[in-house]
């Protein structure tokens, strides 16, 4: 089985951080392939780098439906592309807000997000939303951390996050915590150690799903609203993306 794990932001530091939790959970068998789009924003903390990370994303799902993956990841919490990259592959898609938010309500009544930007607060509300989990959702937290400031040397980041998580559990109602960016994903067991709650981190939760929808079989239907995009020319620098019948 072969998953491929997209970082949809351009810096590497992180993906390499992102695959290697990916494998650190995956089975015997499973080969993670971790990638960054090689075009895109170095970070994705707003609507205007979420929409602007997505092309390159989606040549990454295309890429990989030429190399026969079996599966995908999404790795950014905002799960940008999420619909288009499902009409685009056959086998599952699967986004690291949406896996962990679900796993979160199978081990815990109520859970807190703890994320880095307070401006994309809203956005974790949308997704709780959507996902119909928003009635287990007690807040959506923000450490005002800017996402690259959790790949600084000497950072005090983890320890940011951290007391942001404990006051979570103290002031939310919460009985654990989602970490709310893929860039925190090598913190789980660290701050799942301090608090003594199950800390979810999206990476590998998301992992963990495609690994079981693969081994059931289970690809991205391809009627209604998933199928596959319908052919059409592209102008301009999207000419590249031009689909053909």
């Amino acid at each position: 089985m072969r998953i491929k794990i997209i970082n949809p932001n351009t810096t590497w530091s992180m993906t390499e951080k992102i695959g290697a939790c990916a494998r650190a959970v995956a089975s015997a068998g499973t080969q993670i392939v971790a990638v960054s789009p090689a075009m895109g924003p170095v970070s994705i903390e707003s609507h205007y780098d979420e929409a602007l990370a997505v092309p390159g994303l989606l040549q990454e799902i295309a890429a990989g439906e030429r190399d026969g993956i079996d599966g995908y990841v999404i790795a950014c919490f905002g799960d940008p592309g999420l619909k288009a990259a499902r009409e685009l592959a056959r086998g599952p898609v699967v986004g690291i807000a949406e896996a962990a938010m679900h796993m979160a309500s199978m081990v815990g009544s109520r859970f807190s997000v703890v994320t880095t930007l307070g401006r994309t607060m809203g956005q974790a509300w949308h997704l709780a939303e959507i996902y119909g989990m928003e009635r287990f959702c007690a807040n959506v937290r923000a450490c005002e951390l800017p996402v690259l400031e959790l790949e600084e040397p000497g950072s005090k980041a983890r320890e940011r996050i951290a007391d942001e998580c404990k006051r979570a559990l103290e002031e939310d109602g919460s009985d654990c915590i989602v970490l709310g960016c893929a860039g925190m994903t090598d913190l789980c067991e660290h701050i799942g150690g301090l608090l003594g709650v199950p800390v979810i981190d999206g990476v590998a939760a998301a992992t963990k799903l495609v690994e079981s929808l693969v081994a059931l079989k289970l690809q991205t239907s391809k009627r209604g609203e998933l199928a596959r995009p319908l052919p059409k020319a592209m102008k301009g620098t999207l000419e590249g993306f031009t689909l053909r019948g």
